[in-house]
């Protein structure tokens, strides 16, 4: 490829990258034009596009599954007695508030899609919030970054997660050993920061009246043939692997939205085609677009280049990778999607390792598995980067975009700066405990 053509790509990847960051054009408008301009100039081409396709599927099966089995079960009043249950739980205290409040979401958000999470718990949050008498503003930036990091507790909490393991064959049940309690230890990075972060609502106080309507459910064979479905697709999550079919987590995810769709259309609560319009397509259609432009910048040798600079300045210092991945995967994920840059990394990870001698050259290939032990922890740094480093800030992940616009429908706006306010130190907080964490394993993988 010429030199030329490496200069359009980047300066296409800029363009739509700024072009979200600025709010000029709709972020999956701004990836679908890159992509058709990239198209229009041959820098890619149809095998580019069935390679890009074939990367991108796993992630995207992932959030649909998801999406629907999410969407099916708010049909079914679970989430309005939830709601109930919760604000009597927190007996008019801001302080069990925030903390049943992070109890919730991260189960939740181990294997649904943040965002869909976040939108489903969302009008939960309103009610407690205004009930209690304090601003929705903070507690909904709160289910954001909760649901971020609850990302890292299953390899199928969150899309980059997901990206990375699957690139490196590693199972759900291997990343429970390896992954899990480093997810866990992010969760509990942020109780202690909340009095500082939220002193208003922790310090709260409030006398619950009890003449509150209390949500039921009216069709109990519905909600829990849909809860089934939930389990279900969780027990596969852990076990389908292991199954002979070897069923992965995807299949998974595709199975569990089929089935819910099912049982949304035995019950006649509301047509297919409305719980299908309510998929999140345009998330979905961007991320597949940026897959598109993340394939240009490979095939230009651009990352092969980057492996090679990364090579020349740690030498084989494996920790020093890791940390490396933790804070600059972590600032861009603060700015950029997580998951195309997590998807860049992975090819500039696997050519640092082929160069360091590492790995044989079969090890850029996908089907390549054989991974060494001490390597593993430069791609669970990956994880925590991608996954913890979009807290910071409001564009950082699908889920701060779409807490901010429930904020906005409620009348209460959420700037760059605000959100900042309170994703920044979390993150900073998580992304240490994370470095902490990975340098721990890597004593213990050597």
């Amino acid at each position: 490829m010429s030199e030329l053509q490496i200069y359009l790509v980047v300066g296409i990847f800029s363009a739509v990258i700024l072009a979200i960051a600025f709010n000029v054009v709709d972020m999956a408008v701004a990836a679908l034009v890159g992509m058709c301009v990239l198209i229009a100039l041959d820098i890619l081409d149809e095998r580019d596009l069935a390679e890009a396709a074939r990367t991108a599927a796993g992630p995207i099966s992932l959030l649909f599954g998801g999406m629907v089995v999410a969407r099916i079960l708010s049909t079914t009043g679970v989430f309005d007695v939830m709601g109930d249950l919760y604000l009597r739980a927190t007996g008019g205290s801001g302080r069990r508030f925030l903390l049943i409040l992070i109890v919730i979401v991260a189960p939740l958000c181990a294997f649904l899609p943040n965002a869909t999470t976040v939108i489903l718990l969302a009008p939960i949050v309103v009610r407690v919030a205004t009930a209690l008498e304090v601003d929705i503003v903070p507690p909904l930036i709160l289910s954001a970054i909760v649901s971020n990091a609850a990302g890292l507790l299953t390899l199928v909490g969150d899309p980059a997660t997901f990206l990375v393991g699957s690139s490196i064959g590693m199972t759900f049940v291997e990343y429970l050993k390896r992954v899990s309690a480093g997810g866990l230890l992010a969760l509990l990075v942020v109780p202690p920061l909340l009095p500082f972060l939220m002193p208003d609502i922790w310090r709260v106080r409030r006398t619950l009246s009890d003449s509150a309507h209390r949500a039921r459910i009216t069709r109990p064979v519905y909600a829990g043939l849909s809860l089934a479905v939930l389990v279900a697709m969780m027990v596969l999550f852990v076990y389908g692997e292991d199954l002979p079919t070897h069923i992965v987590p995807p299949v998974v995810a595709l199975i569990a939205g089929a089935l819910a769709l099912l049982v949304g259309y035995m019950a006649r609560i509301e047509p297919t085609e409305t719980v299908l319009r309510d998929v999140d397509w345009k998330t979905l259609l961007f991320l597949a677009c940026i897959f598109c432009v993340v394939q240009a910048m490979v095939k230009t040798g651009l990352l092969q280049v980057m492996s090679v600079q990364l090579y020349h300045l740690f030498g084989t210092r494996l920790i020093l990778v890791a940390l490396a991945m933790i804070v600059g995967i972590g600032m861009l994920s603060s700015l950029l999607a997580n998951v195309p840059v997590a998807a860049a990394a992975i090819v500039t990870v696997k050519g640092y390792l082929v160069a360091a001698e590492f790995v044989p050259d079969v090890a850029l290939s996908d089907q390549f598995s054989a991974w060494p032990a001490s390597t593993l922890p430069v791609f669970i740094a990956m994880m925590f980067g991608a996954t913890l480093g979009g807290n910071a800030t409001l564009v950082g992940s699908s889920a701060n975009i779409v807490t901010a616009g429930i904020c906005s429908r409620e009348g209460k706006s959420v700037t760059f700066s605000r959100f900042l306010r309170y994703g920044l130190p979390v993150a900073t907080a998580q992304l240490v405990a994370s470095a902490i964490y990975v340098l721990v394993l890597s004593h213990f993988m050597r």
